[in-house]
Parts: structure tokens; C-alpha cells; sequence
């Protein structure tokens, strides 16, 4: 989760909403990524989704089986989706989003009978760091 906890403070350095992700598999860090939605104009570009496909890339295959997800905010609905049709193994998330999750809170993606599969859930991990870093960054804004 520190190099996730890195990669935010490297997105809220370049602007962007600070999450940051690092996807590992056997021990080895397969992609590691933070936010890039207005560097590169894409709602999709979530730190989550660039890692999956970064991951995805590295592994020459769509799916991440056996992999570990580490992610500083609660993935979003999109996320989510984007995490079940990679079959991630474990998702390690910080902070909860109450606005926008799409794991505990919200639309519960992984809750829903047509997610074809479910990672294992561990949240709270870094979680203090994780939400001082987002509310930082949004009064910061305000």
C-alpha cells in the first residue's frame, strides 16, 4: 500500500485527484499507476483501470488470476467492474468513499448477481494516510 499511497501523492502533484494503485502478483509488482483523467482528457483513466491494463499488458493476457490489487480510495462502480472482469484475486483498498464506492458503499458491484466474480475484500488498510491525502487535496481545492 505505500507505493499506492505514492503514486496518489504523484497524482495530486500533477492535479489529479490523488488514488493511486499497485497491482502485484507472486510477489512482483506487474503495474503500478495514479489518476490521469484530465492529463489525458479520460473518465476511464482511474488509477485502478491504468493499472489493470498496464498489469494486463505485462501478463499478455486479459485476466490478472492470483493477483493483488492495493488501491488507496474505494474503487468506484467502474472500477469495480473493470477489477471483476480482470479476476483479480484480492483487493486491498484504504479509504471508503461514501460518495461515489461502488465496493461497500453505493452500487456494491461485487454484491450483484451479475458480477462473474468476486475478489476477496480487505479494506481500512492505510486508511488514515489515505483519507488525509483526498481531504488535503479537496480543501485545498475549496
Amino acid at each position: 500500500m505505500d507505493l499506492a499511497l505514492e503514486e496518489a501523492r504523484s497524482a495530486a502533484e500533477r492535479g489529479e485527484v490523488p488514488v493511486g494503485a499497485v497491482i502485484v502478483r507472486g510477489g512482483v509488482i506487474l503495474a503500478r499507476a495514479g489518476n490521469r483523467t484530465r492529463e489525458l482528457n479520460d473518465p476511464t483513466a482511474h488509477a485502478e483501470v491504468l493499472a489493470i491494463r498496464a498489469a494486463c499488458a505485462e501478463a499478455e493476457s486479459e485476466r490478472l488470476i492470483g493477483a493483488d490489487l492495493y488501491v488507496t480510495l474505494e474503487p468506484c462502480p467502474m472500477c469495480a467492474a473493470a477489477i471483476s472482469a480482470a479476476r483479480v484475486a484480492r483487493l486491498y483498498y484504504g479509504a471508503a468513499d461514501p460518495k461515489s464506492g461502488g465496493v461497500a458503499q453505493g452500487a456494491r458491484v461485487f454484491a450483484h448477481p451479475q458480477c462473474h466474480h468476486v475478489p476477496e475484500v480487505y479494506d481500512g488498510i492505510c486508511e488514515e494516510a489515505a483519507a488525509y491525502m483526498l481531504r488535503s487535496f479537496f480543501d485545498g481545492r475549496r
